[in-house]
């Protein structure tokens, strides 16, 4: 449904009945407040089941990864009497073995999602709760992520609504791709600069 520039497609249904299904299976489960499996749910929302399922499963490594430094931050945290100083230093250090690890896993595409998970949980974990509670908030990013795999198997775009999101993500690597080469072309000016002043040096 279209309204002038506005648009009501399938994955936006999708994604509002994907936070409502986390809302409704947290409160039937009486698994406190559903944040971080809406969230998950809604970062692993794709246009159809293919995309989803491919960035799933660097979702669940992201998941699996991040989750698993939240743990770590936990116990770490739990060990020293400052919170703010392991906060402080140790979070960091832990988003840069995300990236590092992620990138040696060749797994590019889910390192926001493992750096949203760590922090999403590190930072969520009140003051003198249990390691219990850190591991459900790791199972939650995952419950929300196979929902959001789960709806885009269940719910398939019409094709004509299909093939209005993969011109939108077309037009939007086209975009990407155009801001790409203008960091080229200015690296590359940059470069030239730097070399003829180098050789004015000579």
């Amino acid at each position: 449904m279209e309204v002038g520039p506005f648009r009501l497609g399938m994955r936006t249904l999708k994604t509002a009945l994907a936070v409502m299904l986390c809302i409704i299976l947290f409160k039937v489960l009486d698994r406190g407040a559903p944040m971080i499996a809406a969230l998950a749910a809604v970062f692993s929302l794709r246009q159809d089941l293919t995309t989803s399922l491919t960035f799933g499963k660097s979702r669940i490594l992201g998941n699996t990864l991040g989750g698993g430094l939240a743990i770590v931050y936990f116990l770490v945290k739990d060990l020293f009497s400052n919170d703010f100083l392991v906060e402080l230093f140790f979070l960091p250090f832990l988003v840069i073995i995300v990236i590092v690890i992620s990138d040696g896993m060749n797994n590019n595409s889910g390192i926001i999602s493992a750096i949203a998970t760590l922090l999403l949980i590190s930072l969520s974990i009140p003051q003198g709760e249990s390691f219990y509670f850190a591991l459900s908030r790791v199972i939650d990013t995952f419950i929300g992520t196979f929902i959001g795999i789960g709806l885009n198997f269940f719910f398939k775009p019409k094709p004509i609504e299909e093939k209005h999101e993969i011109d939108e993500d077309l037009a939007e690597l086209a975009k990407k791709e155009k801001e790409l080469e203008e960091l080229k072309k200015k690296v590359q000016k940059q470069a030239e600069i730097e070399k003829e002043h180098t050789e004015s040096k000579k």
